[in-house]
């Protein structure tokens, strides 16, 4: 073969992060952008919830970018998501934990909440109302299972909910909402019921008021 003639094409080389996996703090940046775009029309609502399903279902950051691959560059990407008010949203530390076999758990009130929680319902019922919570990182994850028991998460309404999960027998239910405050806590539910039911949605009338000014207090900044 005559290789003047008939050059070979060059390979693209792969991205070198495309299989770095992806965190938290990552999933949050992508959804800023995406939130952004549908504020200023380029998204629709359709398109933006598929967008944001496949954000919080992302491994890797090769999945996440080809999400915002078509947005301009925007405001929110070279924001950093309120560290300075929230601190690092750590991916270790310990998870808090409740429990309720044959019995109820309830969390309600002023009370700090942690990173993750796990929560675990057999013939039980637990109830986390985080209305009056606060919020010493951005994210907040509540892996939930409930075998022929029940879970409920309340939140503010102006903080953003999200998650999935799966009900066999059951019923698993998170009303996504989307923050209008760039600086908003996450919550994000995942988890299963089987034979039971899990529910995440905001609590009308609900608010946290004056979000910078209180975490700042709280925090010491």
């Amino acid at each position: 073969m005559d290789l003047e003639k008939h050059p070979q094409k060059p390979v693209a080389p792969a991205e070198p992060h495309a299989g770095i996996r992806a965190s938290d703090a990552d999933r949050d940046r992508i959804a800023d952008i995406l939130r952004e775009a549908l504020a200023l029309g380029r998204l629709d609502a359709e398109e933006h919830s598929e967008r944001i399903d496949a954000v919080y279902r992302a491994k890797t950051m090769g999945e996440l970018e080809p999400l915002v691959k078509d947005l301009p560059a925007t405001s929110t990407t070279a924001r950093p998501a309120a560290a300075h008010i929230y601190g690092p949203d750590s991916e270790t530390g310990p998870a808090e934990s409740m429990v309720a076999i044959f019995s109820s758990s309830t969390r309600k009130g002023r009370w700090r909440v942690g990173r993750r929680t796990n929560a675990f319902a057999l013939f039980g019922s637990i109830e986390i109302d985080l209305t009056e919570a606060i919020f010493a990182q951005r994210t907040t994850v509540i892996n939930a299972t409930a075998i022929f028991g029940s879970i409920e998460v309340r939140v503010p309404e102006n903080v953003s909910l999200r998650g999935g999960g799966t009900g066999v027998f059951g019923n698993f239910e998170v009303s996504t909402l989307e923050g209008t405050d760039a600086e908003a806590p996450v919550v994000v539910v995942n988890g299963y019921s089987v034979f039971g039911s899990i529910e995440a949605k905001p609590k009308r009338g609900k608010f946290i008021a004056d979000l910078n000014r209180r975490l700042r207090k709280h925090l010491g900044h």
